[in-house]
């Protein structure tokens, strides 16, 4: 195991060199310049904007400023933002803790109603209430999430008036409850449908009839001979789900006015930040990556028949 988990590391490396070289093309391949951005309407002199260029290392060529930039991140220096001025960790220090409060409570939120309602769809399946789970799944796959923040603005804040239509304080879990809802609104109908079909695929196996045969308990039946065998994929999908629940915030984000990364991200690329658009994402790509890591080894806790050399 433990010689897999440095394989694993090492692997990690390059994937991540890749893929923070791809997010740092694309802003370089992005149209307009940060600097001329900055001095807005007013008139500038073109040599001053040159000379700006060249002192922020702008002038460089791609590869170059990949490489600047990577030995600075491995120090811990994110780089500072043109237009603030301000250190782009401490941005990232103050933005990312909220994105992860929501993330978290989404997926909390995910995982209990998700992984309940699957089990209770997929123990009789083709019934009337698994007839109705994957009706409202659909729904919620088919319901782009900006539509379902929207409605359930006007139901909870403005009809029933239990709730804010905006976050007021970005660090109470309350005001994140409703923004988590949404945000993890269609991972839950991904995961009760997967798990649904998971349960009712394993409720006719060979095993479940011998277990069932040797007399065994039926909460023993289902807790542990059926469940773990049932949530191995599901628990695939939810390594996965982690990161786009983090990216899927940007949209949740500005709905609800919570200020995480979402806002973060936009506020940059409208200024074209790079550094702090790829200093976010190389921050993802690492919640990516480890998460990937557990869930690897999440499978030999859950099927005792995969093990790593």
């Amino acid at each position: 195991m433990g010689r897999y988990v440095a394989r694993r590391l090492l692997q990690m490396i390059p994937v991540f060199i890749g893929s923070t070289f791809l997010i740092f093309a694309m802003m370089y391949a992005l149209p307009g310049d940060p600097v001329r951005a900055l001095m807005g309407d007013q008139a500038y002199d073109p040599a001053v904007v040159a000379s700006i260029r060249s002192d922020l290392g702008l002038d460089q060529p791609l590869w170059q400023q990949y490489l600047t930039y990577m030995s600075n991140l491995v120090q811990g220096d994110f780089g500072t933002e043109i237009a603030s001025q301000r250190e782009i960790a401490d941005i990232i220090a103050q933005a990312f803790p909220i994105t992860l409060r929501l993330t978290l409570f989404a997926f909390t939120f995910t995982v209990l109603v998700g992984i309940g309602l699957g089990v209770i769809a997929g123990l009789r399946p083709d019934s009337v209430r698994d007839r109705g789970l994957l009706a409202l799944t659909l729904v919620l796959i088919s319901m782009p999430s900006f539509v379902l923040g929207y409605l359930m603005q006007y139901i909870f804040a403005f009809q029933l008036g239990v709730t804010t239509a905006t976050v007021q304080d970005s660090e109470n879990f309350g005001d994140l409850m409703l923004p988590a809802i949404v945000l993890g609104s269609l991972s839950l109908a991904y995961v009760a449908r997967l798990t649904r079909t998971s349960m009712a695929e394993n409720l006719r196996s060979d095993y479940m009839r011998t277990a069932v045969a040797k007399g065994l308990p039926r909460r023993r039946i289902i807790g542990v001979h059926l469940m773990r065998n049932s949530l191995v994929p599901v628990v695939t999908f939810l390594g996965t789900d982690i990161g786009n629940l983090m990216t899927g915030a940007i949209v949740t984000e500005g709905i609800f006015n919570v200020q995480g990364i979402g806002k973060t991200i936009f506020d940059a690329l409208t200024r074209r930040e790079g550094a702090t658009v790829v200093g976010i994402a190389s921050l993802i790509v690492l919640v990516y990556l480890l998460t990937s890591l557990l869930v690897d080894l999440l499978y030999a806790v859950l099927d005792p028949r995969i093990r790593y050399a």
